[in-house]
């Protein structure tokens, strides 16, 4: 609780009590016969997520019938009944056995090595364990009157097509009263309430569905092995192995086996604890706590920043800004206006962009008005009065900054009104003043404008009026017009260098 002890307790959970029905055969030297059925009841407890401890009650009864016909070593049961002599030469052999067994189980769940969900919906598992088995074995030797059956009338014995006729028949001849005992190995034997009490050797897989958190339906089969070749009442024959062996007959054992397949329903049963741990992920605790810590101790986290900006080192775009200055969320000094002059040593905060460039403290110096500087030159009279007329705009895509062929063409056009008209200068408009990028992308398009006109058109760039960043226009859109009568300069550093993009 005080978080001394690094992992969580294991919770208490609930036990689990079950009652299962179904088929019951035992597997020896005379065949099973028909549907027979058996019972049981278990305890289980989870010591962890897969292994868990079972220990399991079953009662079940066999029978079984040979459609063989013996006419040698017979049983004891078959020849204390007259078996073997002239007037009863064969025997069929039968069994009813009743077996009970009390078995210990470690139990293996399948279903915790899949980490990825809370709650399974299945749970297959294996097991194996051991326990006791006892149980006792009749023969059904002698009719209503005591005497040695009479199996003449039965047609085809030992022909293994004809299996199911001989059995019929012989149910037909035979009743059902299983009066005798069959064989055992007498004094050599552990005795039980009068059954042969042996131990045994279990081991088996099942299914189970969860159908809520108190109830669950399991299917499941085991089988058991004894060493005991008398589960069916007849003892292993002498078997001929080889004809030129002295040792030609030789008791081969044939140990019998019961085989218990069930289908069952199971109940948790618990106050206060969780579920069976085999139906629990064993991951959800360490899951929940790093979803939602409750009980880790997180260390207070520190990042650095070496320039004391408030923004992260590995944020920041700027590592190296003066202590005080005004930075934005990526710790870049902020510049306001736009003049390529940080705030903190801006003079002029507020620089508007027809008086950029400014120096080196910020302060722009702002063109005299066009009709005034006109007035003063000419005295009411323009002077070598430009009439080139109205010039196109060239308009650029997305955030593009090259121009394309149609706008080259477009040049093309203005360069050779630009030649016919040499007191002409032109302004070269671009618009953007809302951030620091659009600025700087209206710087980028006028000087792909100028250059171009500069480069391929051979137009001195002293006829041009570098103007970039202005309000009021279409972003995407560089005007052209008649700048003979403004000022202004024919190249502007760009604005804001680090956003510059390639043509």
């Amino acid at each position: 609780m005080n978080n001394t002890y690094p992992f969580p307790a294991k919770p208490r959970n609930q036990w689990e009590i079950g009652i299962k029905g179904g088929l019951f055969n035992i597997y020896g030297d005379v065949p099973s016969d028909g549907l027979n059925f058996g019972g049981g009841l278990h305890v289980r407890k989870a010591l962890g997520y897969v292994v868990s401890l079972r220990t399991e009650f079953m009662y079940g009864v066999g029978k079984g019938l040979n459609w063989k016909e013996r006419t040698a070593g017979f049983s004891a049961p078959a020849r204390a009944a007259g078996y073997g002599q002239v007037a009863a030469p064969t025997f069929f052999d039968n069994y009813k056995t009743t077996m009970k067994d009390l078995n210990l189980q470690a139990v293996f769940s399948l279903n915790n090595i899949r980490f990825h969900t809370a709650q399974s919906k299945w749970n297959a598992y294996g097991f194996l364990g051991g326990g006791i088995s006892w149980w006792k074995t009749k023969v059904n030797a002698l009719d209503g009157n005591n005497n040695p059956y009479t199996y003449g009338s039965v047609s085809n014995p030992n022909d293994y097509s004809e299996r199911k006729k001989t059995k019929d028949e012989l149910k037909a001849i035979m009743d059902d009263s299983y009066e005798s005992d069959g064989e055992t190995d007498g004094e050599a034997r552990s005795v039980f309430s009068g059954n042969t009490l042996k131990p045994n050797f279990n081991l088996g897989a099942g299914f189970t569905y969860r159908l809520s958190k108190k109830l669950n339906l399991s299917i499941e089969d085991k089988l058991t092995i004894t060493k005991s070749d008398l589960l069916d009442g007849q003892r292993y024959q002498n078997v001929r192995v080889n004809n030129n062996s002295p040792f030609s007959n030789v008791l081969t054992p044939d140990y019998d086996t019961y085989n218990y397949l069930t289908v069952g329903l199971n109940v948790n049963l618990g106050k206060n604890a969780t579920e069976p741990l085999y139906w629990l992920n064993p991951l959800d605790y360490a899951y929940n706590e790093l979803n939602a810590p409750k009980h880790m101790k997180l260390p207070k986290p520190i990042l650095d920043d070496a320039d004391g900006d408030g923004v992260t080192d590995q944020f920041d775009l700027e590592p190296n800004t003066p202590s005080g200055a005004p930075v934005d969320s990526h710790g870049v000094s902020k510049d306001t206006d736009g003049d390529g002059v940080p705030d903190f040593k801006d003079k002029e905060l507020i620089t508007p962009t027809q008086c950029q460039p400014v120096d080196a403290d910020g302060i722009g110096k702002c063109p005299e008005p066009p009709c005034c500087k006109e007035l003063r030159e000419n005295g009411f009279t323009a002077k070598n009065a430009c009439s080139i007329g109205d010039l196109p705009s060239i308009t650029f895509p997305g955030r593009t900054v090259s121009l394309d062929n149609d706008s080259k063409a477009v040049l093309a056009s203005v360069a050779e009104k630009i030649r016919n008209n040499p007191n002409c200068k032109i302004a070269v408009i671009g618009y953007g003043e809302s951030s620091k990028s659009a600025q700087q992308l209206s710087w980028d398009r006028v000087n792909a404008v100028i250059n171009y006109m500069v480069e391929k058109e051979g137009i001195s760039a002293d006829r041009f009026i570098f103007k970039y960043g202005e309000g009021g226009g279409d972003p995407n859109t560089v005007d052209l017009r008649d700048g003979t009568a403004e000022e202004g300069p024919n190249a502007v550093p760009a604005p804001h260098p680090n956003l510059r993009k390639k043509g």
